[in-house]
């Protein structure tokens, strides 16, 4: 991936994970980038200032008041020619920094004074991350526009296990070559569907799909990043809404079908990557059913095929459809895909996707097939969508 001479600035906070920023910034570097490091004092006690000045080949900046600075300005001058400013890894203390527009600091003052993007890859323990305080600055972050990138769950440095690790060097440079590099869908927009449909039995039962809707919200995510106008048409799922998304929250199949219906004639590009039931419940009942009455005999009838109405539209949008097989996959995936009459399909092997936060992809188009191994779905999701931008008539 290339950042030839993009100008980024790394800011280095007090995290454990900052060794980490040292990889980080050598992908930078060899990639081309114009790597500026300022760290504060709590990450100079973790990786040493001259560690970050030789993998960057610039003078590293500490303090507010620098001399090496025109003006003693460093925290006006340092990001006037940067194209990002990447936060890794972002403490707790940092996080609510920014999100309450604090500068007590350089870098917390660079992030408060700049005019370029800002993303922050928060790394913390667990309880500091989910602690209510943490959530409320996260909020708030998302959405004043600042990216956030991650966490990861896993071990932790504290030998404990949770939401809060950094996650890692190769997925924020991905994302930064995402946000620094072409926009291939720029002036489009896409529809996209994620998670799955709830199909009620009772007032407090239901048929269901499993899906976490992850790879759908990274789709959308990716999408945004490559310049589209994106709305995401979701199943009931407890995700934040990719920045820059519009988002709307549907329950059942036929409510996704109808939703998807009405926008998909302002669409270029669909991509169905919501997991939808087949079939809904008939004799649905208003009321919570009791054991006493029995097992309930259950009356289905198929849902619409959302992907099939869609490619079936005339001067309808550039249909893109997901499967999600346990077995055959090639076999069943390039048969969806000719059933459907859609020009991409993406497949993946159920039992190794499902809540997990990485996945393996094949893509299968009239030229064959595409390989994109397994790595975190917002890496394949970037993927995927530049693969779409190549297919799209120019």
């Amino acid at each position: 991936m290339d950042l030839k001479d993009k100008r980024i600035l790394l800011g280095i906070t007090g995290g454990i994970a900052a060794y980490k920023a040292a990889v980080l910034c050598r992908m930078f570097v060899k990639a081309g980038a114009d790597v500026q490091v300022v760290m504060t004092e709590a990450a100079c006690r973790l990786v040493t200032p001259v560690t970050m000045q030789a993998l960057s080949g610039k003078p590293v900046f500490t303090d507010m008041w620098d001399g090496r600075v025109a003006d003693n300005m460093g925290h006006i001058e340092l990001s006037r020619d940067r194209e990002i400013i990447v936060v890794a890894p972002a403490t707790a203390d940092f996080l609510a920094k920014v999100a309450n527009g604090l500068a007590d600091d350089l870098l917390s003052t660079l992030c408060l004074a700049r005019e370029c993007p800002l993303a922050l890859a928060p790394a913390m323990n667990r309880q500091m991350w989910d602690n209510p305080a943490t959530q409320r600055n996260v909020a708030r972050l998302r959405a004043d526009g600042v990216t956030l990138l991650g966490p990861a769950a896993g071990d932790q440095a504290c030998r404990e296990v949770g939401m809060g690790r950094l996650v890692e060097p190769e997925e924020i440079f991905a994302a930064v070559v995402a946000a620094l590099g072409p926009r291939p869908l720029a002036g489009k927009r896409v529809l996209v569907t994620a998670g799955p449909t709830f199909e009620p039995i009772d007032t407090v039962r239901g048929i269901t799909n499993l899906s976490s809707g992850k790879m759908g919200f990274a789709v959308a995510q990716a999408a945004a990043e490559a310049g589209a106008k994106v709305t995401l048409v979701s199943g009931p799922v407890s995700l934040p809404t990719p920045p820059g998304v519009e988002r709307q929250d549907v329950l059942t199949a036929r409510e996704m079908h109808d939703a998807v219906l009405e926008r998909a004639k302002r669409a270029d590009v669909f991509i169905g990557v919501a997991a939808v039931a087949d079939y809904h419940v008939v004799n649905r009942k208003g009321h919570k059913l009791k054991k006493t009455e029995g097992a309930p005999a259950i009356e289905l009838a198929e849902n619409p095929d959302i992907l099939a109405a869609v490619a079936a539209m005339e001067k309808g949008p550039f249909c893109v459809g997901f499967a999600a097989e346990t077995e055959n996959l090639r076999e069943h995936a390039q048969a969806k895909r000719k059933r459907k009459r859609i020009p991409l399909l993406a497949a993946n092997l159920a039992q190794e996707a499902f809540g997990r936060d990485d996945n393996a992809l094949t893509l299968f188009d009239d030229q064959g097939e595409t390989l994109l191994p397994r790595a975190p779905k917002i890496v394949l999701a970037r993927q995927l969508v530049a693969h779409i931008a190549q297919m799209l008539p120019r």
